[in-house]
């Protein structure tokens, strides 16, 4: 029997089918060579072609390249279990701090524009709430927008000035819109730049010039701020533009309005509550 099974091994070793060892050995079937050849595997030609062997060999070769399961399963349209079984034994890649951002950016990617289209939808509903402002209106707000923003006398140091500082504008505009509705003259109006140094002077000159729509006459000097390379600014790119200083000349009178406007709102809504 130990020389039949070593016959039959030496013959499954050459490459034959279990037919042709038969065959060779004079056996009536091939089911008697199973127990002589329990734990040979068959010859490679023997086997039936799997429809899986090339997405298994692509599998690899995106392991192998550094591709995580989830976009192996994206990239072959097969199931995660299947490419578990064929690649567990190929050690795991590492993910450079890049790959981890665009891995995190792509998961959350649809919960983001998700939020984005709920956000634009409230602010759409919000904006159209406000409608037309009526001048009352308007000249609330701006009260409280300078009384915010604007330059404001100190018991030690009064300085009756009206001077406000913004640098969105959006500000800006309705700053502008309220002195026209207080009939603040054109000409008494001043303007000046605060900057970094590092920023793009001549383009926010430009821009905050084309914005007011006033004259080069009744703009200073910009005021340039020096750029401390320790700190870590936010405000950088194109869409920096320094802030904007719109002064109203001989405004001791108007200033004192303001305070006044300023105190009254504030005894309004204490004798409202």
């Amino acid at each position: 029997m130990d020389e039949l099974r070593d016959q039959a091994i030496t013959l499954r070793h050459q490459g034959l089918s279990k037919r042709e060892i038969a065959a060779r050995l004079g056996l009536r079937s091939t089911g008697s060579l199973t127990p002589l050849l329990a734990g040979e595997p068959p010859a490679a030609w023997t086997k039936r072609p799997n429809a899986k062997d090339d997405l298994r060999t692509q599998a690899r070769a995106l392991r192998t390249a550094g591709k995580t399961y989830d976009e192996i399963v994206a990239e072959l349209g097969v199931a995660k279990s299947s490419v578990s079984l064929w690649v567990r034994d190929l050690p795991k890649p590492t993910t450079s701090p890049e790959r981890a951002r665009r891995m995190a950016e792509a998961r959350w990617a649809p919960h983001r524009r998700e939020q984005a289209l709920r956000r634009r939808a409230t602010t759409l509903v919000a904006q159209a709430e406000v409608g037309r402002l009526s001048d009352r209106e308007l000249f609330l707000i701006g009260v409280g927008l300078y009384w915010s923003e604007g330059s404001k006398s100190k018991p030690h140091a009064v300085r009756e000035i009206v001077a406000f500082i913004n640098s969105d504008p959006d500000m800006i505009t309705v700053y502008l819109a309220w002195l026209r509705l207080l009939g603040v003259e054109r000409e008494r109006l001043r303007f000046s730049v605060q900057i970094h140094e590092s920023a793009d002077v001549t383009a926010a000159e430009r821009y905050w010039a084309e914005l007011t729509g006033a004259e080069p006459a009744q703009f200073g000097k910009t005021t340039l701020k020096k750029h401390n390379p320790r700190t870590v600014r936010k405000n950088v790119g194109d869409g920096y533009r320094g802030c904007l200083i719109v002064r109203v000349l001989n405004g001791a009178d108007l200033y004192r309005r303001i305070e006044g406007w300023w105190t009254g709102i504030v005894l309004g809504v204490d004798r409202a509550s």
